[in-house]
């Protein structure tokens, strides 16, 4: 059976800057950069995103595209002897534990917009936003059943497959996202006491700094391109081999990087006008932007739109994430997708409860001094992604025939073996020891 490939270079780019844009950018990044003191985190974070996250982002391209093949058989296609298929089997795992804890805030989104359209989101009966969000995630049914519907969603596009699932709907929803988002910030940043909001985002505080910054953001880093659960080295697996690997790559950094930006510009004007903490931690966006979209003309429909918009985001990066388990199953047996993709996303959904239940019934169990939610995204983010990163970079540059690298690497590009030598080097020593001086700074703290 013929493999299944992206139609156009700019669906590959657009899927892939969803699965990289998503909740890791809009929900995620703006509470870590509060909780981990603002400008600096941000410069950090994108210093990392540009350098080690770029030159790790290509690896996961070289590799993809080179084998065509997903987590598990690219890695026994090039090291056939060994155990290398487990960094396959690792990033699966990743890819797992982080779509459960993932689709529950996917499930929160699914219910702010089912929501909007009784307007009383914007507009809470007590004027307390905050009040709002803690009583909707304490009630496990509307939030059960919102997280199962988010994960219905997810599984109904996947099972269609790539060209006519995923692909398809990534062409329709990043643009409208960008303008939508565009919209809001500026509208946050015409707010009274604004000017506050963009100086913590923008303005470094040295004081701030410590291993744990430093670890965070090589976390968000990873989190926010999809890096170190070989999701794109599946996605790139159905790229056409006239496409440019490097062009590729730099449209989906910048679009990560202008909508982290954007993100920021439009999230902590808003937290200081209104009078929030920044580091209000994951239920930020559900305190902030309703609060924002109350002070704009047709506000209630503008949000309406915005949590629609959220919500295509949120499901691009879940895509992702579901297609990185399914295609070892299927691949060359496509009629298995549709039962496949089922059972898949159903475990993860039996996953993700215990998460679910961490802001009511299971508010008081904590792991290690964290909630069951804040534990995984924990173990995922500042663990499994940066050891599934150290794991691919290793095994992408001494593993791989550097004839092999060059040719995927420059094919259809511009660039010359200067370019080649350079992201040589960053893969072989400047990514691994990034990786692990802010491993071990952050143990012997």
């Amino acid at each position: 059976m013929q493999k299944e490939n992206w139609g156009t270079r700019l669906g590959f780019i657009l899927a892939a800057a969803g699965s990289a844009i998503g909740l890791g950018t809009v929900w995620r990044l703006p509470y870590v950069a509060g909780e981990q003191g603002g400008g600096l985190f941000f410069f950090i974070f994108i210093a990392l995103l540009l350098t080690v996250g770029t030159s790790l982002l290509l690896a996961e391209f070289v590799l993809g595209r080179s084998t065509k093949e997903g987590a598990i058989e690219a890695y026994r296609k090039v090291a056939p002897k060994g155990q290398w298929h487990w960094i396959g089997i690792i990033g699966m795992i990743a890819a797992f534990l982080l779509l459960s804890f993932y689709s529950v805030v996917g499930g929160w989104i699914t219910t702010y917009f089912v929501r909007s359209f009784t307007g009383n989101v914007t507009n809470p009966p007590d004027g307390d936003h905050g009040a709002l969000f803690e009583s909707i995630t304490a009630n496990p049914w509307e939030v059960g059943l919102a997280h199962l519907a988010f994960m219905i969603m997810t599984i109904l596009v996947v099972q269609m497959g790539i060209k006519k699932g995923i692909e398809k709907a990534s062409l329709y929803m990043m643009p409208a996202l960008f303008i939508i988002f565009l919209i809001l910030m500026i509208r946050s940043l015409t707010l009274d006491g604004a000017w506050e909001g963009v100086v913590y985002f923008l303005q470094p505080d040295f004081s701030a700094v410590s291993s744990e910054t430093f670890l965070f953001a090589l976390g968000q880093a990873f989190f926010s391109l999809s890096l170190g659960v070989s999701v794109m080295v599946t996605y790139s697996s159905y790229l056409d081999s006239k496409a440019s690997l490097p062009g590729s790559a730099w449209s989906v950094v910048l679009l990560s990087v202008l909508i982290a930006f954007m993100a920021g510009l439009a999230i902590f004007p808003a937290i200081y006008a209104f009078g929030l903490q920044p580091d209000e931690g994951p239920s930020l966006i559900f305190v902030v932007i309703p609060a924002v979209f109350q002070q704009l003309a047709f506000g209630e429909a503008f949000f309406m739109i915005f949590m629609l918009l959220m919500l295509f985001a949120t499901l691009t990066s879940a895509f992702s994430l579901i297609e990185i388990i399914v295609t070892p199953f299927v691949r060359g047996k496509e009629h298995l997708r549709k039962r496949v993709t089922w059972a898949v996303g159903l475990l993860i959904f039996a996953m993700g409860i215990p998460s679910n239940l961490s802001f009511g019934l299971l508010a008081d169990f904590h792991i290690f001094g964290l909630t069951f939610f804040d534990a995984v995204d924990f173990l995922v983010s500042n663990i499994l992604l940066p050891l599934g990163a150290l794991l691919i970079s290793l095994f992408v540059a001494y593993k791989m025939k550097p004839s092999i690298m060059q040719e995927e690497l420059l094919r259809g590009s511009r660039f010359g073996k200067g370019f080649y030598f350079i992201w040589l080097i960053m893969i072989r020593v400047v990514v691994p020891l990034s990786i692990i001086v802010v491993f071990v700074s952050q143990l012997i703290q």
